[in-house]
């Protein structure tokens, strides 16, 4: 699956970059990732289904305040985690409620209770 953009009101989802226009790495590094596989293997994830992730982004800046991420499981389940940047946690609840909708409708999963930030 191509990753999906997601219209979260005063912020936007898209999948984590790294490249000349866009880098999230220097925001992931303040979440703690410092893994410099990270974005390609979440875009990887997109691909081969196993992981849905998505930057919750400042529209005006396209900056990453806040990760969140999907993993499908058995029996038509998904757990849904994300963290944020301090002062960003707004951000990522607004987010965490369109990626549910999102799950629901356009996956067609079960959004598994208490799947919340960690």
């Amino acid at each position: 699956m191509e990753p999906i953009e997601i219209n979260a009101g005063a912020w936007y989802l898209r999948a984590l970059r790294a490249d000349e226009r866009i880098d999230d790495r220097p925001a992931l590094q303040e979440g703690g990732i410092t893994d410099p596989e990270y974005v390609p293997r979440r875009n990887a994830q997109w691909a081969d289904e196993s992981n849905f992730s998505w930057a919750v982004c400042d529209p005006v800046t396209a900056e990453l305040v806040a990760e969140i991420v999907v993993t499908p499981e058995s029996g038509g389940s998904a757990r849904i985690s994300g963290w944020s940047r301090p002062g960003h946690g707004a951000a990522l609840e607004a987010g965490l409620d369109a990626v549910h909708r999102f799950v629901e409708g356009a996956l067609g999963l079960r959004p598994e209770p208490g799947g919340r930030a960690n």
